[in-house]
Order: structure tokens, then sequence, then C-alpha cells
């Protein structure tokens, strides 16, 4: 296997029609919008809470936290990074208090809603309870209530995670976390040998 390094994931660039978006009121923090990043026709898509900082103080591209445990665990698992595409719920990073239930509310159906209907990905994978929450629409569901097994939300065949923060904040979650990852390699290489079937 080949040695693992981290890089910057193609970034999927905003929609014109959503660049400007006020509506969920993030954009008075002053952060960018990131719609995606990775392979917008990806069979995979990872759903997160919101997107980590892609450069640093100084404008420099950089690797978040996040990114690089994912990024891991995608290559440990033996998984192609070109079937994922990786977005969020919340489109720009918080770095301020904000009202969390309203405004995640409004990305989830103003911007996720519409990116399901444009890419229709055959799996979702949700990381951390932020995203299960939103996209299971079940505040009293979390990840490890729902992981190892698939579930139907919205037509979607869906799996969930750990968050990669909460990974590397306690290692021994790293082995649940590539269970899960394996759990979606298995069910994506099952799909693509029926379909040539």
């Amino acid at each position: 296997m080949t040695s693992f390094c981290p890089e910057s994931w193609p970034e999927d660039p905003t929609p014109a029609s959503q660049v400007n978006c006020e509506e969920c009121g993030l954009y008075k923090q002053g952060t960018r919008m990131v719609w995606g990043e990775g392979n917008p026709k990806a069979p995979i898509m990872v759903i997160l809470d919101n997107p980590g900082a892609r450069e640093d103080r100084e404008g420099n591209p950089m690797v978040c936290g996040t990114r690089q445990t994912l990024q891991q665990a995608v290559h440990e698992v033996g998984l192609d990074k070109e079937q994922i595409y990786v977005t969020y719920i919340l489109k720009r990073r918080p770095i301020r208090k904000y009202d969390k239930e309203r405004t995640r509310e409004i990305c989830m159906h103003r911007h996720l809603d519409e990116q399901l209907q444009q890419q229709k990905p055959e799996l979702i994978l949700c990381l951390g309870n932020v995203a299960v929450q939103s996209v299971f629409d079940n505040t009293e569901v979390d990840v490890k209530g729902l992981r190892g097994s698939w579930h139907d939300v919205k037509g979607y065949q869906t799996a969930v995670a750990y968050h990669p923060l909460a990974v590397r904040r306690r290692p021994n979650l790293y082995k649940l976390f590539l269970e899960d990852l394996l759990l979606l390699k298995s069910k994506i290489e099952h799909k693509s040998n029926k379909n040539r079937d």
C-alpha cells in the first residue's frame, strides 16, 4: 500500500445563485462558503456539520484535522478518493455563537436538499451527531445507536460514523471509524459488481 499524505481535495464551486446567500445569517461571521469537496459525480456523499478551514491565517492552503483523519481512513480501507464527495450541513464555518437549530434547518433545506436532488448519490455517510440528526430529521438519534448498519433516509441508503474530530480526540474510536468505512466500501463494491452483471 502506498504511504498516506493528506491533501486538499478539489473544491466544488458554489453555484452562482448561492454565493451571496444571506438567509441563514452566517455570512455575518465573515467565513466564505464551501459548497463541497472531491468528485461531484462520486457515488458516495459524505456529510459533515460544517467545513473546517481550508486556508491558514495567512491564506496558505492547509488540510485541517477533520480532513486529515477522514482521508487517512479512506486510504487505509482502500477506498478510491474519486468515489467520494464531501459536503456540509452548514456551508460556512461558524466562528461565533449562532442560532443552531434555525440555521441548520435553513441550510439543510435550502442547500443540502438541492445538492442531493442534483447529485443523486448512491450512498450517504453522515459523520457526527449534527449531520446525523439533520439528515435523519430527528434530534433523538445519535451515531452510537445507528452505526454499523444501513438506513433508508428519504430514499437514500445512509450509514453513519463518528465525526473525525471525535476520533482524533478519542483514538479508541478510530477502529470503529475504520469499520464504518469498510461497511461503506463493501456496499459500493457490491453495487458496482451488481451493475456489471
